[in-house]
């Protein structure tokens, strides 16, 4: 794949921790974007022409004009984006298959369990119509157990995978919220330095600014709408 890139990338996105993996990425290749806001508290994921796009209903997505062979392709899932991405320009994704691997074994451990389990919890914790005690303490000691997994891990390296990759790209968004899943980084003294390192990166700060504003005018916690479409998946 060429690593020159002409036409801007289309992205297809909203300021949430999944979202914020793709502008990072972007940030971090310098690949010039086109923003394409999707509110997912109005329900623009669920419009027909994003459906075409993105056909789970979910944002991030992208369209990139000069996909392969020259021709317009379009990905959507955060963690195919990466991929997508950091192996069309040669970046944060390694050559050699043993250290893609490792790249590989954390970028799915985010998308099957660290983002999933902490979404849930902060779901369970703030937005659910009832307390439910069972579901509140099984998903904060699972998102506790997530991260003494993560804080281990980082007593040994730098980051996740040996080199800085799309794997700590991946999992920084969601990090950055440990005082709304309830921990305390404090325990996790690893992590804690991790997200210092990322968050003192250039391309890491500009990916956490995009649509910032727009994330702060959607307060969840006071608009019901919002909610009954988020949790609810229904089409407006």
């Amino acid at each position: 794949m060429s690593t020159q890139q002409n036409e801007p990338i289309d992205l297809y996105y909203w300021p949430t921790p999944n979202g914020w993996k793709i502008s990072i990425l972007l940030e971090e290749l310098k690949v010039p974007y086109n923003l394409r806001l999707i509110n997912i508290g109005a329900g623009d994921q669920f419009d027909p022409e994003f459906l075409k796009i993105s056909p789970n209903n979910k944002m991030p997505a992208i369209v990139d004009q000069e996909g392969p062979g020259g021709a317009p392709i379009s990905v959507f899932e955060s963690a195919a984006i990466m991929k997508y991405l950091a192996k069309k320009f040669g970046q944060f994704y390694p050559s050699d298959e043993r250290a893609q691997v490792k790249v590989d074994e954390w970028l799915f451990w985010q998308m099957g369990g660290f983002g999933p389990m902490l979404g849930q919890n902060h779901h369970f914790s703030k937005y659910a119509p009832e307390k439910l005690p069972y579901a509140i303490k099984r998903y904060e000691d699972e998102t506790h157990r997530l991260y003494g997994v993560l804080n281990k891990r980082l007593a040994e390296n730098d980051y996740v995978a040996g080199d800085y990759s799309i794997a700590d790209m991946a999992i920084y968004g969601w990090a950055t919220l440990w005082e709304n899943q309830g921990m305390d980084i404090e325990e996790f003294p690893h992590v804690k330095a991790w997200l210092a390192r990322l968050g003192a990166r250039d391309a890491v700060k500009k990916g956490m600014e995009v649509g910032k504003e727009e994330r702060e005018k959607l307060s969840l916690a006071d608009n019901k709408d919002a909610q009954k479409v988020l949790f609810n998946q229904r089409a407006k």
